[in-house]
């Protein structure tokens, strides 16, 4: 699958697309509606489908101290895009001169002349352009006057109420992996390369392995029951994982540690996914590493019977 960079032309090939207008950082119900819009649309006509994305998300520009709160990478988001039968993600990189973009301008000089766009389809919400003065009404009547035809899929709904983002996130922190499973058609999943740690894990028969959370959202701290993936090979791994500072143990460090049933190969160096399954129990500090032993196990036969139910890989 192309990426491409919206500060550079668009290759032949790529020019007359029909174009997803979005952040679709979670890529949930409602964002695959609006793409598959774009891609069955594209296919009737024979042209090649772009589903289009930005980083940084643009509150993370305007607001550069708000708490992490990306639910995918870009790796992850074009793995997603290209399952949804995508030509091409699209990558708008939110800076100064981006945010500064007239409405006007991102219509005519970005969408028609740099990209050759046909259409595009948003959401009803979709804003754009400098103070988000853009909406769906001005590409309509503008792009429409500029021969870019517009398309607006309407609010998916899911679990009793609007399919969003924030709803997904809130549901993580609530410490509800499940319903934001429901809203995301799959688990929210932690990407990273496993890292040496101090070791703690294996002198207690609980060897794990160690990712940085960088910009992820973070769940409610605690225990869950997880699968791993293994990029290189594709194996999935069921286990119990924590995520948090791990209170036992000074000084506080803010890890996702997932321990992997049944499982004694090396990962130190490789890239998993660890996707959240169930919630367990939030951190605590026992009194005592046996304390703590027997919780685990407690912990990991019952992520292993929730696991149970899952299908076959």
């Amino acid at each position: 699958m192309r990426w491409l960079d919206h500060r550079d032309p668009v290759p032949a090939a790529l020019r007359g697309a029909v174009i997803a207008l979005g952040n679709f950082d979670g890529f949930h119900r409602g964002h695959q509606a609006v793409a598959g819009e774009a891609i069955r649309w594209a296919q009737a006509e024979g042209r090649p489908s772009i589903i289009a994305t930005f980083d940084p998300h643009p509150v993370r520009f305007f607001k550069p101290d708000v708490p992490p709160f990306r639910l995918t990478t870009l790796e992850q988001r074009q793995e997603l895009y290209l399952a949804a039968g995508a030509t091409a993600m699209l990558v708008f990189h939110f800076d100064a001169e981006l945010a500064g973009t007239s409405a006007e301008d991102f219509i005519a000089q970005i969408l028609i002349e740099r990209f050759g766009a046909h259409g595009v389809v948003t959401g009803g919400d979709f804003t754009f352009g400098r103070g988000a003065k853009g909406n769906v009404e001005l590409l309509r009547t503008l792009g429409g006057e500029l021969g870019l035809q517009s398309r607006v899929v309407e609010p998916v709904a899911g679990a009793g109420a609007v399919v969003s983002s924030s709803r997904i996130r809130q549901a993580l922190r609530d410490g509800d992996p499940e319903l934001a499973a429901q809203l995301l058609t799959r688990p929210f999943a932690i990407r990273g390369i496993v890292e040496h740690g101090d070791k703690r894990g294996r002198t207690i028969g609980y060897p794990t392995a160690n990712l940085a959370i960088d910009s992820y959202l973070r769940p409610k701290y605690g225990i869950y029951a997880v699968t791993g993936r293994i990029l290189a090979t594709g194996e999935v791994l069921h286990g119990a994982a924590n995520i948090g500072i791990r209170p036992q143990f000074e000084p506080p460090k803010e890890l996702l540690e997932p321990f992997f049933f049944d499982f004694s190969g090396d990962l130190y160096g490789q890239e998993i996914e660890v996707a959240f399954h169930h919630f367990l129990r939030g951190e605590a500090k026992f009194d005592g590493l046996d304390a703590l032993i027997e919780q685990m196990d407690k912990d990991c036969a019952e992520a292993r019977r929730l696991l149970s139910a899952l299908p076959d890989d």
